[in-house]
C-alpha cells in the first residue's frame, strides 16, 4: 500500500483522483445534468488509467512484454466492453456499432501513430518484433473480413435476407471467437519463442510488489466500469449539448475515453524504447475488439438487448475499418519505426475524424 501511496503523492497526475468521488456524488444529487457528468466521468477516467497504467507495467515486469501487452489490452478493452454491454442494453446500436468500429480505427490508427510519433521524437529510430505485429495484423484483417460481409449482403430490404444476415452474424461471431482463441494459444504457447521483445528499453520506475499491482489491477477496473457506465448514460445528451453527431462520439469520443488506459501503457512505453509493448498494446487491442468484443455483442444481444444485433455496419465504417488495418499492417511490416511514420498514422485518423463530424451519418 505505501508505494501506492507514495505514487499518488508524487505524480500530479493522480491527484484527478479527487474527481472520483465526486462524479458518483453528482450523479446522485444532480442526475439531470448530462454535460456535468460526462465532464466528470472523462476526467475521473484518466487517473483511473494511469494506476491501470502503472500496475499492469509492474506485472509486465514479470510476464515479459508480450504478455505484458496482452494483459494490457485485455483491461483497457474491458471499459469498451462495458460501454458497449450498457448501450446494448439501452437499444443504441448505432452507439454499440459506432465504438466498435471507433475502438479498432482508435487503436490501429491513433494509438499506434502518436507512439511512433512519441517514441521517434526521443528515439532516432526503434525497433520492435514484426512477427508479432504481422500475427496482430493478420487476425485483425480477418475480423474485417468477417465484419464486411454481413455488411455486404445486407443491402437488399427483405425479410429473408435480414434472417439469413442474423444467422450468418452468430456464426461468424463463433468462428471470430475461435480465430481469437487459437491465436492466443499460438503466441502464447506453442511459438511463444517467436515474440520475444526486439529491444529491452529503457527501465521505468520501480515495479510495484506483484500482489499490490494485482489489487490494484482489479479494484481500479471496477471503478473504471463504474464510471463508464455513468459516462454511457450521460454521453448522448452532452454530445447534443456540445453539437457532436453520434456517429461521432461512439466513433471517436467513446473509443478514445474507452481505449484512455491501454494508451497511457502504450505512450510511456515508446517513449522508454520499449515499442514492443506499445505495438503489442495497440494492435492486440484492436484485434481483441474485433475478434472478442464484436462478437460477444452480438451474442449478448440475444439475451440482454431488445431485439438480435448483427455484424451489420454502415458503409463508412466498414471503409474505415479496413483502411485502418490496411495502413496499420503495412507500416508494421518492417519492425521499424521513426516519428514521422506516426505523423502519417495520425493523419489518416484525422481525416476520419474530420468527416464524421462535419458530415453525420444516418442509419446502421
Amino acid at each position: 500500500m505505501k508505494p501506492l501511496l507514495n505514487e499518488i503523492r508524487h505524480n500530479p497526475l493522480l491527484w484527478l483522483l479527487v474527481f472520483l468521488p465526486a462524479v458518483f456524488a453528482a450523479q446522485k444529487l444532480k442526475p439531470e445534468s448530462h454535460t456535468l457528468l460526462f465532464v466528470l466521468s472523462v476526467v475521473a477516467i484518466v487517473p483511473l488509467a494511469a494506476l491501470l497504467s502503472h500496475a499492469t507495467e509492474s506485472v509486465a515486469v514479470k510476464t515479459g512484454d508480450t504478455v505484458g501487452g496482452l494483459l494490457n489490452a485485455t483491461l483497457g478493452n474491458l471499459t469498451e466492453l462495458v460501454i458497449a454491454l450498457a448501450a446494448l442494453r439501452a437499444g443504441q446500436y448505432m452507439l454499440v456499432k459506432a465504438s466498435i468500429a471507433g475502438a479498432i480505427v482508435t487503436n490501429t490508427l491513433f494509438m499506434l501513430g502518436a507512439s511512433f510519433l512519441l517514441g521517434g521524437l526521443k528515439h532516432h529510430s526503434q525497433e520492435y518484433n514484426r512477427v508479432s505485429a504481422r500475427l496482430q495484423a493478420g487476425l485483425l484483417f480477418l475480423a474485417t473480413i468477417a465484419l464486411l460481409i454481413p455488411s455486404a449482403v445486407s443491402q437488399v430490404d427483405s425479410a429473408a435476407v435480414a434472417l439469413f444476415t442474423q444467422k450468418l452474424s452468430v456464426g461468424l461471431a463463433v468462428l471470430l471467437i475461435a480465430a481469437y482463441g487459437l491465436g492466443m494459444l499460438f503466441s502464447l504457447k506453442t511459438h511463444r519463442e517467436l515474440f520475444a521483445s526486439a529491444e529491452h528499453g529503457e527501465a521505468g520506475e520501480a515495479p510495484w510488489p506483484i500482489g499490490m499491482a494485482l489489487a490494484t489491477l482489479a479494484g481500479v477496473t471496477v471503478l473504471v466500469a463504474l464510471v463508464s457506465e455513468i459516462f454511457v448514460e450521460s454521453v448522448q445528451r452532452a454530445a447534443e449539448a456540445f453539437g457532436m453527431t453520434p456517429a461521432f462520439v461512439g466513433f471517436i469520443v467513446v473509443a478514445l475515453v474507452g481505449g484512455a488506459a491501454e494508451m497511457a501503457s502504450a505512450f510511456s512505453g515508446a517513449r522508454r524504447n520499449r515499442l514492443d509493448l506499445s505495438v503489442g498494446i495497440a494492435l492486440g487491442s484492436a484485434s481483441q475488439i474485433a475478434l472478442f468484443v464484436a462478437p460477444v455483442m452480438v451474442l449478448a444481444s440475444y439475451f440482454i438487448g431488445p431485439t438480435p444485433m448483427g455484424l451489420q455496419f454502415w458503409p463508412g465504417a466498414v471503409v474505415m475499418m479496413l483502411i485502418g488495418t490496411l495502413t496499420a499492417s503495412l507500416v508494421t511490416n518492417s519492425g521499424r519505426s521513426a516519428w514521422f511514420v506516426g505523423v502519417l498514422l495520425l493523419m489518416v485518423y484525422l481525416i476520419f475524424a474530420m468527416t464524421l463530424y462535419l458530415l453525420p451519418i444516418r442509419g446502421q
